[in-house]
């Protein structure tokens, strides 16, 4: 029988840099929908696998090294998690992947858009880390510079300690205040306000993100234990 620590075994072998393991009785708050059940309705567990984020993209003074390290890591996790599903499906488990960055579905609820299920969301539950004031997961290794996905399957797998506490420290706005649009600050995230603004061409170039504000300002952009560098070593790309 496949154990939670024959899973992690697993995602390191293939490149994981964490993973961590939610059972289903975690996402009661799950948005009509977007519950790992509605999904794949056998579903017991969701494993979320990430990857950390090269340094030293947010030390540029543009945003395109970012974008590059964006999309490639969006790739090799989509890449990650269908072949984890496919060893898991060999030793005769169901698993699926679920999109790194989408597609994505729009909750008319809400009128947010959603992956399936948010990687996030499935990594505060797995116990990777918590979410931070700018909506970014923040883990104690790496800060909130990881990249996320997750997959699920109707193992019944032992699941990791949920972290407690807010990442952000006492009164800190920093990723609010220096938000262009400001998008940060309320309970969630103004999704339309924020996409307009960071995605899209700039002074006539090609597509890619043109903000990533609120995560470089962060003082947990690193991790706890490198909070300094954030902002002693960053520039900010206006």
């Amino acid at each position: 029988m496949l154990t939670s620590y024959d899973i992690k075994q697993m995602a390191a072998k293939k490149g994981c840099d964490l993973c961590g393991i939610a059972s289903i009785d975690r996402f009661g708050e799950a948005p009509q929908g977007f519950h790992p059940a509605d999904v794949l309705p056998v579903c017991k567990s969701v494993i979320v696998i990430a990857v950390k984020f090269l340094a030293g993209t947010v030390k540029c003074r543009t945003t395109v090294p970012y974008y590059v390290v964006r999309n490639a890591l969006s790739e090799r996790l989509d890449r990650i998690s269908v072949e984890l599903c496919e060893e898991l499906e060999s030793k005769g488990a169901v698993a699926v992947p679920t999109g790194t960055i989408g597609p994505t579905e729009f909750d008319v609820k809400t009128g947010r858009y959603r992956n399936i299920v948010s990687a996030k969301h499935c990594a505060v539950a797995a116990g990777l880390g918590r979410i931070g004031r700018n909506t970014l997961l923040v883990t104690p290794q790496y800060g909130n510079m990881v990249w996320l996905s997750a997959v699920l399957s109707d193992l019944v797998l032992d699941p990791d300690p949920v972290l407690e506490g807010s990442p952000c420290p006492e009164n800190c706005r920093l990723c609010a205040d220096i938000c262009p649009v400001h998008a940060i600050g309320e309970p969630e995230l103004k999704q339309i306000d924020c996409s307009n603004y960071a995605f899209g061409g700039e002074n006539g170039g090609e597509y890619k993100i043109k903000c990533n504000k609120c995560r470089i300002i962060c003082p947990n952009c690193f991790g706890a234990e490198n909070s300094s560098l954030a902002q002693s070593e960053t520039y900010l790309v206006s």
